[in-house]
């Protein structure tokens, strides 16, 4: 299995939980809570421990061996 993906959003910003249900990394949102809150998802190489971080075109997240690439499109 890859250990890099992609993710493309929509808006500006996605939270940081919401981009870790939509890149399959966690299937929950209660899952998504515990895994930050565990400190066990970095963005851009920081451990970042607030669900509701902005994440933004170009962040990269991590988690459990696996990135994950943000790309905003464009309307």
């Amino acid at each position: 299995m890859s250990t890099d993906r992609k993710i493309t959003i929509s808006d500006d910003s996605i939270k940081l939980g919401q981009a870790l249900k939509k890149s399959d990394l966690v299937q929950s949102g209660a899952e998504a809570k515990l895994v930050i809150q565990e400190g066990l998802v970095a963005v851009n190489g920081e451990v970042c421990r607030e669900r509701g971080h902005k994440i933004k075109g170009g962040d990269k997240i991590s988690f459990e061996g696996i990135t994950v690439t943000v790309e905003s499109h464009d309307p």
